[in-house]
């Protein structure tokens, strides 16, 4: 399954970047987070409660992060194990273009799963990938705003 989207925030680049790589906002933008640890510069660990459909479950897992061509572009990997539920693994590219005092922020990624979730249905997983996305977009922009007004 693929996703990708653009976004305008209302902040410059380097302010974006800096956010997208600070782990209680990203905390606090992913939907169902319940813990977020840094591993290491490049590497997290992640607890997150979803519910696909009927299904609930509370994924673990790692995401590792590629940071060569930051800030105008950076990837991520991870996946989560979600017991009895399956599992989830993606990947997603970044790209943060400057256009004045904002940010586009395009993004594409690739999403793959198994187990009780895969059963479920592309269409059903796809909305609620799709869902889940545009609410964490939603969320740091609303955090890039916050951000923003308090200076």
């Amino acid at each position: 399954m693929d996703l990708a989207d653009e976004i305008v925030i209302p902040a410059r680049r380097d302010a974006v970047y800096a956010s997208l790589n600070n782990i209680e906002i990203l905390k606090k933008c992913i939907p169902g987070c319940q813990k977020l640890v840094a591993k290491s510069k490049t590497e997290l660990a992640a607890t997150v409660v979803l519910k696909i459909g009927p299904i609930k479950a509370t994924f673990n897992g790692a995401v590792m992060l590629d940071q060569t061509r930051a800030p105008q572009f950076f990837s991520l990997s991870g996946q989560g194990d979600g017991g009895v539920a399956g599992f989830a693994k993606g990947e997603a590219d970044v790209e943060l273009a400057e256009d004045g005092a904002t940010t586009i922020l395009k993004y594409t990624a690739k999403a793959e799963t198994g187990g009780k979730i895969a059963q479920l249905g592309n269409r059903l997983i796809y909305s609620t990938a799709k869902k889940l996305s545009k609410q964490f977009f939603g969320n740091f922009e609303a955090e890039m705003v916050g951000d923003r007004t308090a200076d």
